[in-house]
C-alpha cells in the first residue's frame, strides 16, 4: 500500500519522501524521493529525520515488534551437541507512537491497523494510543485483500469518530481513497 499511496500523493502534487523496506518496487514519479532501508532501527531513524520537516506522515508498514539482540557477524555453524539454538529478542522502538508524541498541531499522522478480530476495537485503541489523526483499518478477514493480493478493502477512521469504509478495491483505487480522505479533511 505504501507505493500506492506515495504514487497517488505525487500525482495530487505532494512532494513525498518514501522510507521503504526492501522491496523490488520502483518510484517512477519524480516527485518521491525515496529513502531504502534494511532493518526496523534504519526506517525509524530516517522516520525521525523526515518527520519533523513535512506536513503530515501515513505509516503502512508492517515493521517487526522485535529483533535479534545480538546479530552475529559470521556464519553461525552447527554444533552437533545442541538441538537447539536460542536467540534473545528486544524490542523494536514503535514508530507510529514515537512520531504520534511528536507530533505538532498543523501535521497530520495516519496509522494502518491490520486486525483479525475485534478490529474496529483494537483499531479506535491504536489509534488514541499511538495520538493518531486517522487510522486506515483492514483485516485480515476480507478475501482478497491484505499481503499477496493486489487488492484491498479499508475503512478509514477518523480520531473526531468519522467513518468510511469502501468495498474491495485495487490498491491503487484504495490509495485514490485515502489521499482524497487526507486532502479533503486535513489539507
Amino acid at each position: 500500500m505504501g507505493f500506492a499511496i506515495a504514487n497517488q500523493l505525487a500525482e495530487a502534487g505532494a512532494i513525498v519522501h518514501l522510507v521503504a523496506g526492501p522491496v523490488n518496487l520502483a518510484t517512477p514519479h519524480n516527485k518521491i524521493i525515496r529513502t531504502d532501508v534494511t532493518t526496523a532501527q534504519q526506517m525509524f531513524d530516517a522516520c525521525m529525520y523526515i518527520f519533523p520537516k513535512c506536513n503530515g506522515a501515513i505509516l503502512s508498514a508492517a515493521v517487526a515488534d522485535f529483533r535479534v539482540l545480538d546479530v552475529a557477524s559470521l556464519k553461525i555453524k552447527k554444533d552437533k551437541s545442541k538441538e537447539q539454538l536460542d536467540l534473545k529478542l528486544i524490542k523494536n522502538t514503535d514508530i507510529l507512537a514515537t512520531l504520534g508524541k511528536l507530533k505538532k498541531k498543523k501535521q497530520v499522522l495516519m496509522g494502518f491497523s491490520l486486525e483479525t478480530h475485534n478490529a474496529k476495537k483494537f483499531a479506535l485503541q491504536k489509534m488514541k494510543d499511538k495520538n493518531c489523526d486517522c487510522i486506515v483499518l483492514n483485516s485480515l478477514q476480507t478475501k482478497g485483500a491484505g499481503f499477496g493480493f493486489d487488492t484491498n478493502q479499508v475503512t478509514i477512521l477518523a480520531n473526531d469518530g468519522e467513518e468510511k469504509k469502501f468495498p474491495l478495491k485495487t490498491k491503487k483505487e484504495v490509495a485514490t481513497d485515502i489521499v482524497e480522505f487526507l486532502t479533503t479533511k486535513y489539507f
